[in-house]
Order: structure tokens, then C-alpha cells, then sequence
């Protein structure tokens, strides 16, 4: 166990929930394929989080960087999405130098509570009002998507994050899967007229893919 502990804050092993390859279904590279790393644990703790499965780390096995790589390579993807949980939780510069050497680009989806570690191609910030993202983070983001649970709160939100990253930084409103109905509507008024914004849909949800 202290083996596995020292490999993990090394970032030579993570937290493996699960690995594969897909379509990406949110956000700027929405229909590219690519392959997905999710990592355990995380403390921000969503109410309408789809991966509480993530929330323990302690709950998934630790997996070496070069395992964990040799099965993207095994694949024909030309780009890794790394997902949590929370991924900036742990050293991510071993595993993000591994995927370089071979060529492989690296995108990052993140709360922004912590540092971010790692080199990445694209950072993807999706900020939460439980743990709020650090200004070093924000600064870094490619992309910032916000998720509307509560429409009026969470479009308030979205507008003050907008405002701490980068003006090159995509903008995306993304409804949560369990109130799209509700949501949806008045997401799409919004960016109609704030056209500063984007909608993000979960199409992989509509699609049935993982």
C-alpha cells in the first residue's frame, strides 16, 4: 500500500476508474474521437455529478502511467482526454510527458480547484460554486464550460468566471442532463442574446456512447 501511495504522488501510477475510447460528446471537440482516462477522487461533490463512482479514490486500484499508455497506443487515437473526478488531485506531468513522446495530444477536463500540473494541449474548465477555481487556473483555460442546473444562480456564475480567463478563452453553457428540459429553452434565449456564449450538449447521451 505505502508502494502504491509513493507511485501515485510520484504520478508514475493514478487512480483508475475506467479507460476507453469514444467520440468526445461536450464542448469545443464535440464528435472527435479520442481517448478517455478517468481518474479517482474528487471533494467537490456535484449533487448532480454523473460520476459519483469517481468521488473515492481509494475505491480504484492504482495504474501505471506506462500500463495506462501502452493501451491508448493500442488504439488509433491521436488524442487523450483526461477526466476525474477531479484529475488535478494528483501529478500529471509523468503521464502528460509519456503521451508527448509519442505523440499523442493531451486535453484536460478540470473544476480548477487545484494547480494544474501536466503539459496539455487544451484545458477545459468547468468551475463549480462548491470549491471555486483558482485564478492561476482560470487563466489557463481553453475552454470554459459552465453546467446550468439552476438557471438564473448558475448563469450568474458562468458570467463571473467569464470574466477571469483569457479573452481567446471558448465560452460554452452546457444544460445538466437531468433538467435539459427545463433549461434548455432559456439556455438557448441566453445565447441568442449573449452570441459571446455557445451551447454545449452531452451528444454522446443522445448518441448512446460511452
Amino acid at each position: 500500500m505505502k508502494e502504491q501511495i509513493a507511485q501515485i504522488e510520484a504520478g508514475k501510477a493514478l487512480p483508475l476508474v475506467e479507460e476507453f475510447y469514444t467520440i468526445q460528446g461536450e464542448g469545443f471537440h464535440t464528435g472527435k474521437a479520442a481517448y478517455f482516462i478517468r481518474i479517482g477522487g474528487c471533494d467537490i461533490g456535484c449533487r448532480w455529478c454523473d460520476s459519483k463512482i469517481t468521488w473515492s479514490a481509494a475505491m480504484h486500484g492504482a495504474k501505471s502511467i506506462e500500463d495506462i499508455v501502452h493501451k491508448v497506443l493500442a488504439t488509433p487515437a491521436k488524442s487523450v482526454v483526461v477526466t476525474g473526478g477531479e484529475p488535478t488531485l494528483y501529478n500529471l506531468n509523468p503521464l502528460t510527458s509519456l503521451l508527448k513522446k509519442h505523440q499523442v495530444k493531451t486535453f484536460l477536463e478540470t473544476s480548477g480547484a487545484y494547480d494544474i500540473s501536466g503539459d496539455w494541449d487544451w484545458i477545459c474548465l468547468s468551475p463549480k460554486t462548491n470549491k471555486h477555481p483558482k485564478l492561476s487556473s482560470l487563466s489557463k483555460a481553453n475552454e470554459l464550460k459552465v453546467i446550468i442546473y439552476n438557471f438564473e444562480e448558475d448563469i450568474a456564475w458562468a458570467e463571473l468566471q467569464a470574466r477571469k480567463v483569457t479573452n481567446d478563452c471558448k465560452l460554452y453553457l452546457q444544460p445538466e442532463w437531468s433538467r435539459f428540459k427545463k433549461n434548455i429553452d432559456d439556455i438557448v434565449n441566453y445565447v441568442k442574446t449573449n452570441p459571446q456564449w455557445e451551447l454545449s450538449l452531452q451528444s454522446h447521451k443522445f448518441a448512446g456512447v460511452p
